[in-house]
């Protein structure tokens, strides 16, 4: 019988002190590629009226084949592989672009696009990030006929 109440006494004790929990980790500071995504989408959002053949620039720009962004990208990539936070914070800042990019096609009037198209403003705003990104994938003397083609995806051709 002492045994028994020895052993629950026991056993309250380490529930105790079981219930600390050591403080989580401090949150690592972003990457330069999150930096870089965080700043286009701050200027994709502060661009003013007849926004969308600037934003076509700028994208174009930003993911030109010498830019800095997509070797950024590429390296915060591959130093994120395994680490799941690293993976989403890089995932947010991008998504961050594909939204500015969103509501900027969403107020223009690339609506004829979208109805030819067949997609919602969710689908043009990651097909025309995507079709940027790829940028980064072609010849430089290519890139300023798929910038045209860009422009006419989301109805910004003059």
């Amino acid at each position: 019988m002492k045994r028994r109440k020895a052993r629950r006494k026991q056993r309250r004790k380490t529930r105790r002190r079981r219930a600390t929990h050591p403080a989580p980790p401090a949150p690592s500071p972003p990457t330069e590629a999150e930096r870089q995504l965080l700043a286009l989408a701050r200027a994709l959002a502060a661009l003013g009226a007849d926004p969308l053949p600037r934003a076509i620039d700028l994208l174009a720009a930003a993911y030109a084949p010498e830019a800095p962004l997509p070797s950024a990208l590429q390296q915060a990539w591959l130093a994120g592989r395994g680490n799941k936070t690293a993976v989403l914070a890089l995932a947010w800042a991008r998504e961050q672009v594909r939204l500015a990019l969103e509501d900027m096609l969403g107020a223009a009037r690339a609506g004829d696009v979208r109805a030819a198209l067949g997609v919602s403003v969710h689908t043009h705003a990651w097909l025309v990030l995507a079709a940027c990104e790829a940028l980064a994938h072609e010849p430089p003397s290519a890139v300023p006929d798929r910038v045209r083609a860009l422009a006419e995806l989301t109805g910004a051709a003059s």
